[in-house]
């Protein structure tokens, strides 16, 4: 079954990179490192059955995506059987785990939360911003992000001094957000992107969800929508406006528009001044441009 192995191997190496092992032919959900990921973190998966056809599925607990492989094609309807209840063994051993992992980062983030320090004021990371704690709680030398799911703390973003930001490993991440404010009948709800931009905007009045990244403003949108029907929810998205420039697109304002139109919102974005740098790409970013722009 080696050659089983190599080929697996092959595809594998071919959606995530390169590989200096063999994966293990047992049936079991297997964690491994992704070339290109952070040091230290095991967001690739695999599951590579050996017998009859060789077959499997792998995928990334980062992204979300999932593959699957066969050595041939089944050449009768047993055969197809056999490999289509794999797969649904694959799934439901990769669902299995993912909430377990979920379950033990909720935990201790629960923990960290509890026994944490009130954010220092003076925070690098606050300060470079320019924005106030809201609440936040400190570990050590990052701030914590507590990041709900149905009102219940599912996991952390950890602030480093220096801005490197990280999620609780294992974490839920679609669908949390953290709050700024409370949600009330008849004024507006803004979901953004990240928490400096939600402060920004909380600081000028406005209930804030922070999605914490691109990929999560529309499942945010879809839930908040849900438990609140009537609220306005206007999405304050990104303006990616330096990849677009570099032909990528926008991803930030696909995004936006994208969450809007699945929620029922509406959609703002930053209004550039004609010698705002293209670097600049949020709120938190305009009103920091133009606290430095005030004082030169």
């Amino acid at each position: 079954m080696t050659d089983a192995k190599i080929l697996f191997r092959d595809v594998l190496q071919s959606a995530c990179g390169p590989l200096d092992w063999l994966p293990l032919d047992d049936g079991d959900i297997h964690r491994f490192h992704v070339p290109g990921d952070k040091p230290g973190t095991l967001n690739g998966w695999y599951c590579l059955f050996a017998d009859g056809i060789a077959s499997g599925a792998f995928g990334s607990w980062k992204t979300g995506g999932t593959s699957t492989w066969c050595s041939r094609e089944p050449v009768d309807a047993r055969e197809a059987d056999q490999v289509r209840q794999r797969i649904e063994q694959a799934r439901r051993q990769r669902e299995a785990e993912r909430q377990r992992r979920q379950l033990r980062a909720a935990s201790l983030a629960q923990h960290w939360w509890r026994d944490a320090r009130r954010a220092d004021p003076a925070h690098p990371y606050l300060v470079a911003k320019g924005i106030r704690a809201h609440g936040l709680r400190q570990r050590g030398d990052d701030l914590l992000v507590p990041l709900y799911a149905g009102g219940v703390l599912a996991n952390l973003q950890r602030i480093a001094p220096d801005g490197d930001k990280r999620f609780l490993y294992g974490g839920r991440i679609k669908g949390v957000y953290s709050p700024l404010g409370r949600i009330t009948p008849g004024k507006p709800l803004c979901i953004c992107e990240g928490w400096a931009t939600g402060a920004t905007l909380h600081e000028s009045g406005y209930t804030v969800a922070c999605a914490m990244n691109a990929g999560n403003l529309k499942p945010v949108a879809v839930a908040l929508r849900a438990e609140h029907p009537g609220t306005e929810i206007i999405i304050a998205g990104d303006d990616d406006r330096e990849t677009e420039a570099e032909g990528k697109g926008n991803p930030g304002r696909t995004a936006a528009h994208d969450a809007a139109a699945a929620c029922g919102g509406l959609v703002t974005f930053p209004e550039w001044p004609a010698d705002a740098p293209l670097t600049l790409s949020d709120f938190n970013d305009l009103a920091a441009w133009r606290c430095r722009h005030a004082s030169a």
